[in-house]
């Protein structure tokens, strides 16, 4: 145990976590958006969040280095205000995750906010209640099993991201090497035993993850 080297789990324990609480924010407003109002360009806005979803892994960095990248107005604008860029760094994974992580979060929430009975929220309400309180006092308590197992599934495919993350963070030992990452390179480096270390673990977090999450959207 002593050759294992356990950076790469530490580093993807470490943006899975940071992205998880990004995404479960902006998901979960999403979620709600989608869930409860009827707006021009809903079905739109709900596509393009499954969006990452379905890309490919690869195509996903692609667009996003390209965001990030010193070329783009958006890239440059996060390097004038950070002093550094975003692309080969540990935040970059973090922002890789959470795009692949976000869709699993709108959908989850949304079906989970969906399902709570909107006399309840009528009736706080009608007894004077801001949108918010309405949101935060009934809605999120109702909604609370579905918002928490949409957490779990973000940070169980965070943990795990490949394609996106390679792409934007690369993969530089002690630096921006994740787990996923890792396995991949200790794979083609002929290093057997590190790679099966490192898949056991990330299987047995997952798994749990997983299977809380069954236990919590069945509700039993």
């Amino acid at each position: 145990m002593s050759e294992i080297d356990w950076f790469p789990l530490v580093l993807s324990l470490r943006v899975a976590l940071i992205a998880t609480a990004f995404v479960v924010v902006l998901g979960v407003a999403l979620g709600w958006l989608l869930a409860r109002k009827r707006f021009f360009g809903r079905e739109f806005l709900d596509a393009a969040v499954t969006l990452p979803l379905v890309l490919p892994p690869t195509v996903l960095g692609y667009y996003l280095l390209v965001l990030l990248g010193r070329r783009s107005f958006f890239g440059r604008a996060i390097e004038s205000l950070t002093g550094q860029s975003l692309v080969f760094t540990w935040r970059g994974a973090v922002i890789a995750a959470g795009v692949g992580a976000l869709p699993l979060v709108v959908k989850t929430s949304r079906t989970a906010i969906a399902s709570v009975d909107t006399n309840l929220e009528d009736a706080a309400r009608t007894l004077g209640q801001s949108e918010w309180r309405v949101f935060r006092r009934v809605t999120m308590p109702l909604a609370s099993r579905g918002i928490v197992a949409a957490g779990m599934l973000a940070f169980a495919r965070a943990l795990g991201d490949f394609g996106a993350t390679l792409m934007v963070a690369g993969n530089i030992p002690g630096k921006t090497q994740t787990a996923a990452i890792a396995i991949f390179d200790a794979s083609q480096a002929g290093r057997d035993n590190y790679a099966l270390v490192l898949v056991l673990i990330l299987s047995a977090v997952t798994l749990l993850l997983v299977y809380t999450t069954n236990k919590l959207t069945s509700g039993k």
